[in-house]
């Protein structure tokens, strides 16, 4: 099938605008964190007449009566950053969208075209987090607390969108023969979303560590630590990210192996990208085994997510990038 270039050419700008909106997410939850921010549900209290005795011949006294404050502006920045990242998200679909109409392919067949992916997912997981937070009941970490994750977040998927737009953009073709395939359907879209939800995780892991050193040393980071959500909302949120997604990313593992046997005559070869995955899958299962045992919950887990983390950043650019392997399909 031919490549259409018109609508290469709109995902492109689609592309470039999702970055740029992104941007502006960014600087709007690092400016809602650095303003402060005081709890959603403040109020003030204005002087109002009262009937001190409830009957018509009460005499009137001064009283307090309750009415919503204004929203400080710490309040309104975040507000504008939710927004601005929904936003982002939609034309950041868009553009992948258009690259599958383009090439009559899925979105996913080179590395430019999976970073951008793995972002997506990134930032879809990072809303629902963020939207099903804001509807529960007031707990221990607020809606305003867990919008401190923003900028964190976006930062990361910024950079990884950066270099998937320069050093490793392809220009849209249709897919290589070896990939042409229903499994790249299956096992790299499930590599997507693992990757994805991995990468917020990992965030939010990284975070829990400068929040516990604040909170078991207050001098440490005294201005830094006390805006982040508390430790226990961050170790909550890296372990329930990593649990949910994990049966996602062995499912990717096991699929990937089927596709192998199905176009290689073998299930395993130990070829450099299967083994940093397996790398990968076994550090995840040791945080989750890690985090479920006495002992080693908290700061110990922490950095074996984080371990995880950067094992799956290896496994993305050194082994796609630098390594020959019968998974070299960069496109670059």
């Amino acid at each position: 099938m031919p490549v259409n270039q018109t609508l290469s050419t709109y995902s492109d700008m689609a592309y470039a605008t999702s970055v740029v909106v992104y941007i502006a997410a960014m600087l709007l939850y690092f400016a809602e964190f650095a303003y402060g921010r005081t709890g959603a549900g403040a109020r003030k209290k204005e002087p109002a007449l009262v009937n001190a005795g409830g009957g018509a011949a009460a005499t009137p006294t001064i009283g307090h009566v309750e009415t919503p404050a204004k929203r400080p502006l710490s309040e309104r920045l975040g507000g504008m950053a939710v927004a601005m990242t929904v936003l982002g998200a939609l034309v950041h679909a868009a553009s992948l969208l258009l690259r599958g109409f383009a090439t009559g392919r899925v979105p996913w067949g080179n590395m430019y075209e999976f970073g951008s992916a793995i972002c997506l997912a990134a930032v879809v997981a990072w809303v629902i987090v963020l939207f099903r937070q804001m509807r529960a009941e007031r707990r221990e970490a607020t809606p305003t607390q867990l919008r401190g994750l923003g900028g964190f977040l976006m930062l990361p998927v910024i950079l990884l969108l950066f270099l998937s737009g320069t050093v490793l953009y392809a220009q849209a073709a249709p897919l290589q023969p070896s990939l042409q395939s229903y499994w790249i359907v299956i096992h790299v879209a499930a590599a997507i979303v693992s990757s994805g939800v991995l990468l917020f995780a990992g965030v939010a892991s990284v975070l829990y560590l400068l929040r516990s050193r604040y909170e078991n040393n207050p001098l440490k980071l005294a201005k830094f630590g006390p805006r982040l959500p508390t430790s226990q909302a961050l170790d909550r949120m890296a372990y329930r990210a990593t649990v949910i997604i994990f049966p996602v990313w062995t499912f990717a593992i096991v699929a990937g192996a089927i596709w192998a046997e199905a176009a290689w005559g073998r299930f395993w070869g130990w070829d450099p990208k299967e083994t940093c995955s397996f790398i990968a899958w076994v550090v995840y299962a040791a945080y989750l085994h890690a985090r479920a045992t006495a002992g080693w919950r908290g700061v110990r887990s922490a950095w074996i997510n984080i371990l995880g983390l950067a094992v799956m950043i290896f496994n993305l650019f050194f082994i796609n990038i630098v390594v020959a392997g019968l998974h070299s399909y960069a496109g670059l």
